[in-house]
């Protein structure tokens, strides 16, 4: 067999050609076999994980994670938001419990309630205040996202929404390999080019992880203009459609920039919250209740 060039994604191993190392493995969260070093999967009663990925970062991801979590507790689903963006956990500004620390019940870790159907994990909440940076290498980020995963109380939850940070490393590979009942992945882009390549890259990976795409959002699309109320094509516009067109996967929607979504992420409330008031409002509810609709069939 013709060796491969350097970089080049590798096949999915076959039973021949598999080499049982399993932490290496992309495929090992959905692989069947039980080979040896195939770490198990983590203790938690969750009906749906969603991992919500992004190729690059600046588009909005954290917002999306946040909203979704918020609207599907909402809805009355018990939620358990997760932060794993752990070089720059925003989760608990966006929410408005940046205050917050993590206190522990027996030998369990008790996650932040923002509703009594909503709570939060976030590095964010562990950290001496709000400048500390997080240097850690894989290993270390591995033993957290575990940690986050088995000794955390979350309770019965219907949805686990796993904010992830951009690309697709250590995080994203971890998550998919630990928690159980991985639903799919949410890819957020925008609409520009740069953004569409590295997106494309986050819905090949989420294929070698064996996981479905849920659906693409496209985020700051377009612009609302704060004085006359017209959009302007700022980033452009159609190129998450495009992008799920070209992988045959939902395309969800898109959500135009507005100046009342960045005040809401600020101020720590959900721009969900705001209950109709807008054409944002309009794209974001029904956003989220066709992804509902998608992972619940």
């Amino acid at each position: 067999m013709a060796k491969k060039p350097a970089g080049t994604i590798p096949d999915k191993p076959t039973k021949d050609s598999c080499s049982h190392e399993c932490s290496n493995c992309a495929t090992a969260g959905t692989c069947s076999d039980n080979k040896p070093g195939l770490p198990p999967k983590a203790d938690i009663d969750v009906k749906h994980v969603i991992l919500v990925l992004s190729g690059k970062g600046g588009v909005g991801k954290s917002t999306v994670s946040v909203n979704l979590a918020y609207a599907l507790s909402s809805h009355g689903y018990h939620v358990g938001l997760l932060d794993l963006d752990m070089h720059g956990p925003n989760i608990p500004k966006m929410l408005g419990i940046e205050d917050h620390k993590l206190s522990t019940l027996g030998n369990k870790i008790e996650p932040v309630h923002v509703t009594g159907s909503l709570s939060v994990i976030s590095m964010a909440f562990l950290l001496p205040d709000k400048s500390t940076p997080i240097i850690w290498r894989g290993p270390m980020k591995m033993a957290a996202i575990n940690q986050f995963l088995a000794e955390v109380n979350w309770g019965s939850l219907d949805y686990l929404v796993v904010d992830l940070p951009p690309g697709t490393g250590d995080e994203a590979l971890t998550i998919a390999q630990l928690a159980p009942n991985v639903r799919g992945a949410v890819i957020v882009t925008t609409p520009q080019d740069v953004a569409t390549l590295d997106s494309k890259k986050a819905i090949k990976f989420v294929e070698k992880l064996g996981l479905p795409v849920l659906g693409v959002i496209e985020n700051m699309s377009g612009m609302l203009c704060p004085h006359c109320g017209q959009e302007i094509d700022l980033f452009g516009k159609g190129g998450g459609k495009k992008i799920a067109e070209e992988f045959s996967v939902p395309f969800l929607g898109a959500i135009p920039i507005d100046i009342d979504m960045r005040k809401a992420g600020d101020e720590g409330r959900p721009f969900i919250i705001r209950r109709g008031d807008s054409a944002t409002w309009a794209s974001v509810d029904k956003i989220m209740e066709g992804l509902i609709k998608v992972v619940e069939g």
